[in-house]
């Protein structure tokens, strides 16, 4: 694996209406199956930009700090039977010393959390609206004064709101 590169958190926004069957199946591929869905993937692996490109109109991503990883995996992270995922469960089945251990390897590109689901662990993370709602319109980029498409590192305030 690659330790370069940096690890996105894709959140989807929008819903299904008017879903175009291309963009549809990029979302299943991602794991963003409903609204307020999200999921983990490394900058490194082969084809996420061109499905993030896809999908840009329909979710927001950006890179994800340790900070944030850490929380997110404790408050939301699932295994089999919407069980929380705890340091125990992640010390016996992955072979790692706890969730920040966990968040060390996703974040190097040691480990991809999609691929964890072998293991028993859910693929992606299930959030609330965010509170306070959304800033800006859900139909426009984040650079044209919305919050749809690439957002850098204001991923993580966002992802706080709607843990």
């Amino acid at each position: 694996m690659s330790n370069n590169g940096s690890l996105y958190l894709v959140i989807r926004i929008r819903g299904t209406a008017d879903l175009h069957p291309e963009v549809r199946k990029a979302l299943d591929l991602l794991r963003l199956r409903r609204r307020f869905a999200a999921s983990l993937y490394h900058s490194s692996l082969n084809g996420i930009r061109d499905m993030l490109r896809k999908v840009e109109y329909w979710t927001t991503y950006g890179e994800i700090d340790r900070d944030t990883l850490v929380e997110l995996l404790r408050k939301r992270g699932r295994i089999t039977g919407d069980k929380p995922l705890t340091d125990e469960w992640v010390k016996e089945n992955l072979g790692v010393n706890g969730i920040e251990e966990l968040a060390d390897k996703l974040l190097t590109g040691e480990l991809h959390y999609h691929k964890l689901e072998e293991k028993g662990v859910k693929p992606f993370f299930r959030l609330h609206p965010p509170r306070k709602g959304f800033k800006k319109s859900i139909k426009r980029h984040y650079h044209d004064n919305g919050e749809l498409g690439y957002r850098s590192k204001d991923i993580n305030n966002l992802v706080k709101r709607m843990m």
